[in-house]
């Protein structure tokens, strides 16, 4: 009796059981695949160990980069900031599957926070940039993960700005485990190298900066004796476009320097040159003062194109020295000494003939002129003295002779006083032509003193422009 009743419980319950076990499998079968497969990957998954079964073997994750903009470059803080495609790949042993028990799925996109993802950052993150968060990561079924994200970078760059505006920046991004080593993680190179160097497909080509290529370099290094670390570098090699400087800052200066050496034309005894000189001087320093927050400024260096300005403020203070110094050579006054001899001899022969001026002869018949009109005057004089002696002869003979009368005392005395304020005039007359021939012989070696410092001028400015364009040219091609 006691041993029938627990067969006929069990006789009882067993259709229940089986009844049951019926329905789960059928809620099991009814259950989306993606739903299946995904709880058949992270049922037991543990996403804080290394996904591999022998310990031994290291994770390869393969990486890739693409440029999409450079977002702005910042000389004075020295960073780089830029967008980039970011591509990432690996195998994880514990995420593989039979695609054919899951209807044929073969590739499955999780939660990245579900899952073990590498520690790979950038050695030069500077700032934590506006990226967007990419939560998934796409796994194929043989344990191949994908993981795609779009990056803003910002990174520090040593920025040689000595080239401006035609200067090339070569900034590394460097991608490392920062806490695993090379036998834990090893990095390589998803494309080949030329690809990844010549691969603009995606980049946005409007901006300021040109994307000349990305160069590749694959690197061990070690922080201790006993630990070794693998890292990859991308060197993003961009170059500026110089238009916009070259319109708004070298083409003004270019302007400004042709109209001083045009401002060598103006006499040189005239006052307007001065000024002329002075309005440029002034316009120039008020174009410094615009374009002094356009060029960059760091504290290791000054871009070339500064010096550039310098030299050019410098040269218009030159020009207006000489000027200064011509227009205070040639100025007229009263009390100017001659030309000395030597300065005659060495102006007025030997340097205007070899600035191709011809001999200044006319400076030579100025004192010959002089002395005939000196002689002149003497001729002049000794015909009026002759006359008063004839006068005074007439006043000497005596009254028996047939001879017109004397004429009155005061009309001799009037005469004498006129000839003497006639000689009066004509020697004024004499000492203001002497000055004026002082003053045009100062005016020929002055003339000729301009035109050799104005050639002289001339050419340091051509040299120096030459010079420029030359090296600007190598680097540029470079």
């Amino acid at each position: 009796m006691q041993l029938w009743v627990p067969h006929a419980l069990l006789a009882l319950l067993l259709p229940t059981f089986l009844t049951q076990g019926e329905g789960l499998q059928a809620h099991n079968l009814s259950e989306p695949a993606l739903g299946r497969l995904s709880d058949y990957l992270l049922r037991n998954y543990k996403k804080g160990v290394r996904p591999v079964r022998d310990w031994r073997t290291p994770t390869a994750v393969s990486i890739d980069v693409i440029v999409y903009a450079i977002l702005g470059v910042d000389e004075k803080n020295q960073v780089l900031t830029t967008y980039i495609w970011y591509r990432q790949w690996w195998t994880d042993e514990f995420l593989q599957w039979n695609p054919e028990d899951f209807d044929n799925i073969t590739k499955l996109s999780i939660l990245k926070d579900s899952i073990w993802v590498p520690d790979i950052l950038i050695n030069e993150f500077v700032d934590v940039g506006k990226s967007p968060d990419m939560p998934y990561v796409y796994v194929q079924h043989h344990g191949e993960v994908q993981n795609y994200k779009p990056l803003q970078v910002v990174t520090a760059c040593s920025l040689d700005i000595y080239n401006f505006p035609f200067d090339v920046q070569n900034c590394s991004l460097t991608f490392t485990s920062w806490l695993h080593t090379i036998q834990d993680i090893n990095i390589s190179l998803w494309r080949l190298p030329e690809k990844v160097k010549f691969d603009k497909s995606i980049f946005m080509n409007q901006g300021e900066w040109e994307l000349l290529g990305v160069l590749t370099q694959f690197r061990e290094f070690s922080m201790e004796s006993n630990e070794c670390y693998a890292e990859m570098k991308f060197y993003v090699v961009i170059r500026r476009r110089p238009l916009f400087y070259v319109v708004n800052l070298l083409l003004p200066s270019i302007f400004l320097m042709v109209m001083d050496i045009v401002g060598f034309y103006l006499p040189p005894d005239s006052g307007e040159r001065v000024s002329f000189k002075i309005t440029l001087l002034l316009g120039y320093s008020v174009f410094l003062i615009i374009v002094s927050d356009t060029l960059p400024a760091t504290a290791i260096g000054t871009p070339l194109i500064g010096v550039y300005f310098v030299v050019c403020m410098a040269l218009l203070l030159i020009s207006l020295a000489e000027t200064i110094f011509i227009v205070r050579l040639v100025h007229k006054q009263d009390l100017q000494q001659p030309v000395p001899a030597w300065l005659r001899r060495l102006v007025l022969e030997k340097v205007a003939l070899f600035l191709c001026l011809g001999e200044q002869s006319a400076s030579h018949s100025c004192p010959a002129t002089s002395q005939s009109t000196k002689t002149d005057d003497c001729s002049d004089m000794g015909n009026h003295c002759s006359h008063l002696g004839e006068h005074g002869d007439l006043d000497k003979t005596p009254k028996g002779r047939s001879s017109p009368p004397p004429p009155p005392r005061e009309a001799s005395l009037a005469v004498h006083g006129l000839l003497q304020e006639l000689a009066s005039i004509r020697h004024f007359l004499e000492k203001r032509e002497e000055s004026r021939e002082v003053a045009r012989d100062w005016l020929h070696v002055g003339c000729v003193l301009d035109g050799l410092l104005f050639r002289i001028y001339l050419l340091a400015v051509l040299a120096y422009g030459v010079t420029l364009v030359t090296l600007w040219s190598i680097w540029q091609h470079s």
